[in-house]
């Protein structure tokens, strides 16, 4: 028969694991976990992107700035153009035999030349085989509201079931912006150029068509598509495909094609509007041309913007400034390669997540040692990434943030849930340690009995937290006895200093001391007193080091992270039970400054906030700026140096000039700086990441970390 403690393992990891599943799932289900999983498709692409077989016959003819200089310099023609400017363009790809041209361009007003210029760009358009125009398509004001009587395009017919209202809403569109006549009636086909990007402005999807007043309108890319495929006009659709004669299109949850990008900048050829302007110009005269029209022959050409000031730049996976027109070009890759990314199904990803989270939770909770329990967050976190990685060169969408939140989640709380239970040696220290007060404390509630009771205030304060380095392996080299012994004097010798500097002992949490000032007396020197004792700690155990190396076999440091901001404070806890403590934003921050230090190899490590208060009283260095876990706002960060304002060594000067010229992207400059400093932790860290830097790696100079 299985042990009693046999069982409660098995039933505590289903808990675990079924808890972590369905609280990830639920903030996936609800879209809080969009942000994220947005910045690993790009990861995605970029790693798993690769050319179609359809790329080399999609061409961009772009209007971008040389083009605009080269008509302002050589015609003395400014934007906006006149039309006829793109009649010349529109002749070459009827000489070159382009399969279809789409120009991605709204002429929604007459030309402010003459009316014979906008008759000269539809009479060019009249002559192009398979032109495609553009129409914008709305759902709330501006433009029609029904379709123009002298506007005829073919019927396209599109067979329509088992989409649900809320699709079909969405299909419909209530008002649409038309090109002026002379475009309309001489395209071949209008296409819909309205896509909308996802939440943080990325487009990762396209709507490949919609319906307006009765009639069904096929997004730019699609109408390219329509117009060389005859068959594709037998056209159905339901709830997750979009049937083109013979090819499937998959279709996500809201109708949208998830468009496969190809993972390289520029998948399709890109030619300047000058270059085909002037090549037909220079043929018409009888001269050379720069451009063979063979370059265009059989292929798909599309027009658009690219020159920054026409305002047509889109962000997308491939990168963050696109010409619009890419991405109706990308849509019309994905249908004429027929591989569209296709999502994995919602229960799939359920079925995975739940067994993958199970089974972390058990692994967790049998786990005996520290280091299988790393191992385990390793072996459980590989795969799960693996999972998602590997769906998308086989075309599908996984979601990856899900599945690694789920096995944090269960790993994490199997391992606490194991620790808890099983962890009697540490849980001894924390009952031993976790309910010291501040005389100051004391002092009050005896002056004042009305405080012993629920209750707190909003005050600034200075908050103090601080870990011993290596804490785990020095305790699991000694017995319970030892360790008490161990920490007493350890403890003893820090909360002394910070008691002699008026602060206030929160609590002990194991070997972290949580201290602060400006409560419960007022102190209108908090920060210093706050960086006094931080640094009196530091020189204090500087001159234990050998003493507690000799002793306890490892030499003693400890980390320090202290910031000045608004937190409640007060009796927090239940009417029999209750401590004196902090609440906030701020004492959390205080907190991720301390585990900063691991990233910087520094030791006391400060806020802005409480530099600020304080400098010119103390010597320290600005560290820099760093983003920490939980905070979306960089924060400048001070390392505390000496009690003396005057002990400023002359390094410090080389390495803050360094600082400077990191935060101007000066790369080289600041390498200078840094080199000469390598044996300075901070400084050589710095070095490696303005190196990455030079190398042409994204970087603002802020720090982003990803432990507390």
């Amino acid at each position: 028969m299985m042990k009693a403690e046999t069982k409660k393992k098995w039933l505590y990891g289903v808990l675990c694991g079924s808890g972590a599943a369905l609280i990830s799932l639920s903030l996936w289900f609800f879209g809080a976990l969009d942000a994220v999983e947005n910045v690993t498709w790009a990861w995605r692409v970029r790693m798993f992107g690769r050319n179609s077989e359809s790329a080399a016959k999609i061409k961009l003819v772009l209007l971008d700035q040389p083009s605009l200089d080269w008509a302002a310099n050589t015609l003395s023609v400014s934007w906006p153009w006149p039309r006829e400017m793109y009649v010349p363009l529109l002749q070459f790809m009827q000489r070159a035999g382009a399969a279809s041209v789409s120009f991605d361009v709204l002429y929604t007003e007459p030309s402010a030349y003459s009316v014979s210029d906008d008759e000269a760009l539809g009479e060019a358009m009249r002559n192009t085989t398979n032109l495609v125009a553009a129409v914008f398509l709305g759902d709330r004001s501006g433009g029609s509201e029904t379709w123009p009587p002298d506007i005829l395009q073919r019927a396209w017919k599109v067979q329509v079931s088992d989409l649900t209202p809320r699709r079909v809403r969405r299909l419909n569109k209530s008002h649409a912006t038309f090109p002026i006549s002379e475009v309309a009636t001489n395209a071949a086909l209008l296409g819909n150029v309205r896509d909308m990007p996802d939440s943080d402005g990325v487009f990762r999807r396209a709507s490949p068509l919609n319906r307006f007043d009765g009639r069904y309108v096929p997004s730019l890319g699609l109408a390219a598509y329509l117009l060389t495929h005859p068959d594709a006009w037998e056209t159905s659709l339901d709830a997750r495909r979009l049937k083109l004669g013979q090819v499937n299109i998959p279709l996500d949850s809201k109708g949208d094609v998830l468009l496969h990008y190809r993972g390289v900048r520029d998948p399709y050829e890109r030619i300047r509007a000058a270059a085909v302007i002037q090549s037909e110009m220079n043929l018409q005269a009888g001269m050379e041309a720069e451009l063979d029209p063979k370059v265009f022959k059989d292929c798909h050409v599309l027009f658009g913007f690219s020159a920054p000031g026409l305002m047509d730049q889109r962000a997308t996976p491939v990168s963050r400034v696109s010409p619009g027109v890419f991405i109706h070009a990308t849509l019309l890759d994905n249908l004429l390669d027929a591989d569209a990314l296709r999502d994995v199904p919602r229960h799939a990803v359920v079925l995975v997540v739940l067994l993958l989270s199970l089974l972390a939770a058990l692994a967790g909770l049998f786990s005996r040692s520290a280091w299988r329990s790393a191992l385990f967050y390793v072996l459980f976190l590989l795969p799960g990434v693996g999972v998602a990685l590997l769906f998308y060169p086989l075309g599908y969408w996984y979601p990856l943030v899900v599945q690694v939140l789920s096995l944090l989640l269960a790993l994490t709380v199997a391992v606490l849930v194991n620790y808890a239970t099983e962890g009697r040696q540490k849980q001894f220290i924390k009952r031993a340690f976790q309910h010291y007060l501040s005389r100051d404390v004391i002092e009050n509630i005896l002056n004042d009995p009305g405080r012993l009771k629920l209750g707190g205030e909003r005050k600034v304060l200075t908050i103090f937290f601080s870990d011993i380095q290596g804490f785990s392996t020095i305790s699991e080299r000694m017995n319970p006895q030892e360790l008490t012994a161990f920490l007493n004097e350890y403890l003893s010798e820090m909360t002394d200093i910070i008691f002699q500097e008026g602060g206030t002992l929160d609590k002990y949490e194991g070997d972290a001391i949580i201290a602060f000032w400006n409560a419960p007396m007022d102190q209108h020197d908090h920060a210093l007193r706050g960086c006094r004792a931080a640094l009196r700690c530091a020189n204090r155990l500087e001159e234990l080091r050998a003493d507690f190396a000799k002793r306890y076999g490892s030499p003693l440091y400890a980390r320090i992270g202290m910031h000045t901001g608004e937190v409640v404070v007060g009796n927090m806890g239940s009417k029999e039970r209750f401590d004196y403590t902090v609440l906030g934003d701020a004492a959390n921050l205080a907190s991720r400054l301390e585990g900063a230090n691991k990233a910087f190899g520094t030791y006391i490590m400060v806020s802005g906030e409480t530099w600020s208060a304080v400098e010119g009283q103390l010597s320290a260095r600005q560290i820099g700026r760093i983003r920490v876990v939980g905070r979306k706002t960089p924060v400048n960060v001070y390392e505390l140096l000496t009690l003396n304002p005057n002990e400023r060594p002359d390094w410090v000067r080389t390495f803050e000039e360094g600082l400077v010229c990191v935060f101007s992207n000066d790369w080289k400059n600041a390498m200078e700086k840094f080199q000469s400093l390598e044996k300075d932790p901070p400084a050589a860290k710095y070095l490696a990441r303005c190196r990455e830097a030079l190398k042409g790696s994204d970087w603002d100079g802020v720090w982003n970390l990803t432990e507390k």
